[in-house]
């Protein structure tokens, strides 16, 4: 057994577990570099990764039929209660009990973009980047509400730093720093095929982020769940980083959701097409609400129509969702309550023999979505696609850039052309700054569009 000053019993603990091969080329490192490795073994938890590994996936419960949702606005009873929950939602956020948190540890390298998926610039007239488009809409409300929207940022480990550099040397774009809160999510080993420790260079172990659905334990890990409940937050609202048309403080949104006492609330689009690769909204057996992802969707039920002919199943999950602090806290902290691991059997560079090679491996993660059952009451609200989700995934076609782009500005020339603007024949590209409208109903009347090609409203 190696030895360390001041590491015995993390020693002993990687030793008890038969990782011990993980000092492979303990005495070709420095001193330093083994403190390194050390320090990188003790973030591990043994005992989760032996559960882990003997733990087997429940089976997916088919007993469900679509979970009911709030329509969008019809009849004049429904338009009342859109009414009733602005207003209550409105009155909320002026409180200062809402906190937006976007979840943004992804690289751009597929969309051709070397750096955090944030940074790329998906303005058609102002080539802002995702980012700069989500703080400045939050900027917006906060004026707009007389109030201070905290803006949480998780990133990955790979691009944690970049993202901290960004935002400072951009002014956090006019947020108050401290309204800005910054932090990594957190990692979780990936192990070989016989549940090894895989080493991804001589002083370090290879990892992988615990999924979207760590997001909420790591607002617990990070302190950052602990400063909201000092700020007097109730409310978070989630959102994924490449959506350019998220509308992160929606009062109706959050009014239903206060309403109801609901400890997570949710927003679908209807699908697209039959086989769109989204997860839908369903109500299980127990009653509990979830989502089902399409790969999961028995075909019976995918295929399942009603009397007029509709998808059954057809309320697609746009990972846009309010969680009460209360219940983030109870889920983060393992208070009766946690987020199950999924396990995937994915290749993994792995440091064998003095060089790297790909071998199979298994990573676990969790899914933000398996918080819904475990809530005591939640709410799915209906909201139209081409109103709130634009998501950049591709690199061309189907949820790219260019249609990202399309949507944001046949959205705001909707919206001009609602409040009665014209729009000069001339006019290409045309982009409303965040600044100026997060509503229709923040555009002056008397704004007059310039006859230019390509228009910024700002």
């Amino acid at each position: 057994m190696i030895d360390y000053p001041g590491y015995d019993h993390l020693i002993r603990t990687v030793y008890e577990h038969n990782q011990e091969h993980v000092f492979e080329y303990w005495d070709e490192l420095s001193d330093a570099d083994r403190g390194e490795l050390l320090d990188d073994l003790s973030d591990i938890d043994f005992d989760l990764l032996r559960k882990l590994l003997s733990f087997k996936e429940s089976i997916q419960d088919t007993n469900f039929d679509p979970a009911p949702c709030i329509p969008l606005p019809g009849t004049e009873r429904e338009k009342s209660a859109y009414l009733a929950a602005g207003e209550t939602g409105a009155a909320y956020v002026r409180k200062g009990k809402v906190a937006a948190f976007v979840v943004a540890g992804g690289q751009g390298s597929r969309l051709g973009y070397e750096g955090p998926k944030g940074m790329l610039r998906i303005g058609p007239a102002s080539n802002r980047s995702l980012f700069q488009i989500h703080a400045e809409k939050i900027l917006k409300y906060s004026r707009k509400y007389n109030t201070a929207v905290p803006f949480l940022i998780m990133t990955s480990r790979s691009n944690h730093y970049e993202t901290a550099r960004y935002f400072s040397e951009n002014d956090f774009f006019g947020l108050s720093p401290e309204d800005v809160f910054i932090f990594p999510q957190n990692m979780i080993p990936s192990l070989d095929a016989e549940g090894k420790l895989v080493l991804e260079t001589r002083k370090s172990v290879f990892k992988n982020p615990d999924g979207h659905g760590g997001s909420l334990h790591a607002l617990h890990t990070s302190g950052v769940l602990a400063q909201l409940k000092n700020r007097g937050i109730e409310t978070i609202s989630y959102f994924q980083v490449d959506n350019p048309l998220v509308k992160i403080i929606d009062p109706a949104f959050i009014g239903f959701h206060v309403m109801a006492g609901a400890d997570i609330s949710s927003k679908a689009v209807k699908k697209a097409y039959l086989g769109e690769k989204v997860g839908v909204f369903v109500r299980f057996g127990g009653g509990s609400i979830g989502v089902v992802e399409y790969s999961d969707l028995p075909e019976g039920k995918l295929h399942d129509r009603d009397e007029n002919g509709n998808l059954r199943f057809s309320s697609g999950n746009i990972a846009v969702h309010l969680f009460g602090r209360e219940f983030v806290g109870r889920v983060a902290s393992g208070a009766g309550i946690a987020l199950p691991f999924h396990r995937a059997r994915k290749k993994i560079n792995a440091l064998r023999g003095g060089t790297t090679a790909e071998i199979e491996g298994l990573k676990f993660e969790k899914f933000v979505f398996d918080a819904l059952p475990l809530a005591d009451k939640n709410i799915v609200l209906e909201v139209v696609r081409e109103d709130e989700f634009a998501p950049v995934k591709n690199a061309s076609g189907v949820d790219s850039i260019e249609s990202a782009q399309k949507l944001m500005m046949d959205q705001h020339r909707k919206w001009l052309a609602g409040r009665g603007i014209r729009i000069p024949k001339k006019t290409r590209i045309i982009e409303i700054s965040p600044l100026a409208a997060v509503e229709p109903d923040d555009i002056n009347t008397d704004l007059v569009v310039p006859d230019e090609e390509r228009v910024y409203i700002s």
